[in-house]
């Protein structure tokens, strides 16, 4: 999973250092421009050498700015987000991956470099952990108030369902034609299915039903 967030609030760069690196990166994805080391180096008044220190190489960076840009658009994807357990869950994900794919940053990456994006935000790595442990905190959430119960580790679920997400978000990447956020929303649904406490309400592939529960008021 990967995105870029709605707002346009990219925080104030700190003087030196890898958050440094990160922030300035951050700052050309979001313009859409290129992240090239020897500006980014020059921008910040260190050499190449420094800079690669700081933050392991080009790919490294690229795939924290990536693993940023992820967080902000999960957080801004669940705001008012109502409901309760798999319901809500599934609400989420859906604006998640419509916001993912419909990142104007994100187009002009994948655009430039379709293959080191895909390698990276489908590969286990920096993009993947961050998106897991963001689900995992919704599911737990979920399991704490009694919404939910799961019969796997809510990190080994929450990984599982950021895979089949990916797969089928990025589908045109991988010689579909369009991304298939439905049929993943289908099959997270049959993830979920089996974890609903008894006799509580079976989530719904139907996305208007989504729709309906995601405007539920929270219950947090």
């Amino acid at each position: 999973m990967s995105g870029s967030p709605v707002p346009p609030d990219v925080p104030a760069r700190p003087a030196t250092g890898p958050s440094a690196a990160l922030a300035a990166a951050s700052a050309h994805y979001l313009r859409g421009d290129p992240i090239d080391m020897s500006a980014l180096a020059a921008e910040l008044g260190v050499g190449r050498a420094t800079l690669y220190r700081w933050v392991g190489g080009r790919e490294q960076l690229i795939g924290a700015v990536l693993a940023e840009m992820t967080e902000r658009t999960y957080r801004v994807a669940a705001r008012g987000v109502g409901g309760a357990g798999a319901p809500r869950i599934l609400a989420l994900l859906e604006r998640f991956m419509r916001a993912v794919v419909d990142a104007a940053p994100l187009k002009a990456f994948t655009e430039r470099e379709p293959r080191l994006f895909i390698r990276l935000a489908t590969m286990p790595g920096t993009i993947e952990d961050r998106a897991a442990d963001l689900l995992a905190g919704e599911l737990q959430a979920e399991i704490d108030r009694g919404a939910l119960r799961v019969p796997l580790p809510t990190r080994t679920l929450a990984q599982a369902i950021v895979r089949v997400a990916d797969s089928f978000m990025y589908a045109h990447f991988l010689g579909g034609s369009r991304p298939e956020i439905d049929r993943a929303l289908e099959v997270v649904e049959l993830l979920l299915r089996p974890c609903v406490p008894e006799g509580g309400a079976r989530p719904s592939h139907d996305r208007e039903s989504r729709v309906r529960e995601s405007q539920r008021p929270a219950e947090r």
